[in-house]
């Protein structure tokens, strides 16, 4: 089941049709149903409140106004390691812990 925070892609018919965001799930007055809020990611954002069933929220499919409809959690992806900056080439550092020495540019005088 879809829980807050969860991404779903909706399908219309089938067709996939747009991606949202769970926003809150709180249960409904009747028995294994609930107010499920979502913020569909279109532009403009939407925030639409669709009651359903804990197996629809589920992935199982169901009608809303005769049209076949079916929410489908999209998969968390891990996001790539970060990498320890890359050392460039020819710059060293100082062995000891002591400050370097500034030595300031000058240009020659003509």
């Amino acid at each position: 089941m879809a829980v807050e925070g969860d991404v779903v892609l909706i399908y219309r018919q089938e067709k996939p049709t747009v991606f949202a965001r769970v926003e809150h799930i709180e249960p409904d007055i009747k028995r294994d149903w609930y107010h499920i809020t979502l913020l569909l990611l279109t532009v403009p954002t939407q925030v639409v409140t669709w009651i359903l069933r804990g197996s629809y929220i589920e992935g199982e499919s169901f009608t809303m106004g005769g049209v076949p409809m079916r929410l489908e959690r999209v998969p968390k992806t891990a996001l790539p390691e970060e990498a320890p900056p890359a050392k460039k080439p020819g710059v060293k550092k100082k062995a000891s812990g002591k400050p370097g020495t500034v030595i300031p540019f000058k240009k020659p005088s003509a």
